[in-house]
């Protein structure tokens, strides 16, 4: 009988080896934790489609940052959920210095100044009544243009309440230049980009639409990518980066690793992933009913985000994962 000369296997028998031997490993300081922050509450919400997660006050979501930078996370994205009264046609309230978004990250970077990344959701589907991305034109459809004049405002706005990073996600032609131009025209040179370059029209996002309390009529296939396109991925991301993008990002993460590693190959700024809430949710929904092993499960997915090219993955597992991390390594 012969037997093999190789044996990959050695470097897999004991736990000590295996780690020693890892060739892709997360860290929790590539982890971002999204927050949402509801205006009006007096104790934090659950948000029963996002087990765990939770709509914040603005004292509870003090407390939350804190225990995701102790624990290691890199950065924080924030998001704002108005009262639906401040709701308008236009979306005013992400504007208004005194708007939930706003407020929230002035809290923050008072309470933590540059120990972590303070990043802010520029986009206005949480502030306008209809729910979409930008302001609507005569026809229904998404204005591009008249958006882009707000998407400056509201970038100003964040960072002067600030945010050291603002993610414009509405998928508007033309919106990092914009921004740009005008964080840079009101003294904000500093305050980095974060382009939701490769943003999909996807099936993923329904929790994340509770958390929001999203007011959305129709869906939001005329602007965000259909999912069967990468070389319209590719021209996204060249464009945004030939605006002024300091960090791409691919959303959701899962289904379009092989749109990562693309975009990886392709760009020589950092690389972002969003693992959207309808891939947290699938997860935790299995996990409950006995289907899956959760703590495995997890680490497993975002670790094939960070082996396909995302040195940056916003999840909102971030805490919990950066302290199985640290106690791990």
């Amino acid at each position: 009988m012969s037997f093999p000369d190789i044996r990959p296997r050695r470097l897999r028998r004991t736990p000590a080896i295996r780690r020693l031997v890892e060739e892709t490993r997360v860290a929790p300081s590539e982890l971002v934790l999204p927050l949402f922050l509801k205006d009006g509450l007096t104790e934090p919400k659950p948000i029963s489609t996002l087990p765990g997660v939770f709509q914040h006050t603005r004292e509870s979501l003090l407390k939350a940052a804190h225990e995701a930078i102790s624990a290691g996370v890199g950065g924080l994205m924030l998001f704002g959920v108005p009262d639906n009264a401040d709701k308008d046609e236009t979306g005013s309230a992400g504007l208004d210095p005194n708007g939930i978004l706003n407020v929230g990250v002035r809290d923050l970077r008072a309470e933590f100044g540059d120990a972590t990344v303070i990043m802010s959701d520029l986009c206005l589907d949480e502030f306008t009544s209809h729910g979409h991305c930008g302001v609507l034109g005569a026809d229904g459809s998404v204005d591009n243009d008249a958006t882009l004049e707000i998407y400056g405002r509201m970038a100003v706005a964040q960072a002067d309440a600030g945010a050291h990073m603002v993610g414009p996600s509405g998928m508007m032609d033309g919106q990092i230049g914009v921004v740009r131009k005008a964080l840079d025209a009101a003294g904000h040179q500093d305050i980095a980009i974060l382009a939701y370059s490769a943003k999909y029209a996807g099936a993923f996002y329904g929790p994340f639409r509770e958390a929001v309390e999203s007011s959305l009529q129709g869906d939001r296939r005329q602007y965000q990518q259909d999912p069967p396109n990468l070389r319209e991925a590719l021209r996204e991301v060249d464009l945004d980066v030939a605006e002024g993008a300091d960090i791409v990002m691919v959303k959701p993460g899962l289904p379009y690793l092989d749109v990562i590693a693309a975009i990886r190959e392709r760009v020589t700024v950092p690389v972002a992933a969003y693992q959207v809430s309808g891939e947290y949710a699938m997860v935790e929904a299995a996990a409950a009913n006995g289907w899956i092993d959760r703590e495995r499960a997890i680490l497993e997915s975002l670790t094939s985000i960070k082996r396909a090219g995302a040195q940056i993955t916003l999840t909102y597992w971030a805490t919990e994962v950066a302290q199985w991390l640290r106690e791990r390594y």
